[in-house]
């Protein structure tokens, strides 16, 4: 999925260790879209290449987003991810290729 739009937080980067040991790292960046209705969107970036990336972008920043939207149960109730795998600035060159395009296949 992307996801367009205007760089509203970038939040500082959080640090763990899971059950099993392993340590993580994760970031979130906030993005408005523009949209009527809950512009904001909220993705979060995992492991340092991933956190690298989502730092070259600053607050006022025109973004395009790839993420992945996950959701599991715990205790009946379901819980969502968007985990971002690719973070850009979104400039006119990048836009009309990654965005719709009318050279469809069929």
């Amino acid at each position: 999925m992307e996801i367009k739009g205007i760089v509203k937080l970038i939040a500082p980067a959080e640090t763990g260790v899971s059950k099993s040991g392993k340590a993580w790292k994760k970031q979130v960046i906030v993005v408005d879209t523009g949209a009527d209705y809950n512009p904001d969107i909220a993705i979060q970036a995992f492991g340092d290449e991933k956190i690298n990336d989502l730092n070259k972008l600053a607050v006022g920043d025109s973004v395009l987003i790839k993420c992945n939207l996950s959701s599991r149960e715990y205790n009946g109730k379901y819980f969502h991810n968007i985990d971002g795998w690719w973070f850009s600035k979104n400039t006119k060159e990048e836009a009309p290729v990654l965005a719709e395009s009318d050279d469809l296949p069929f």
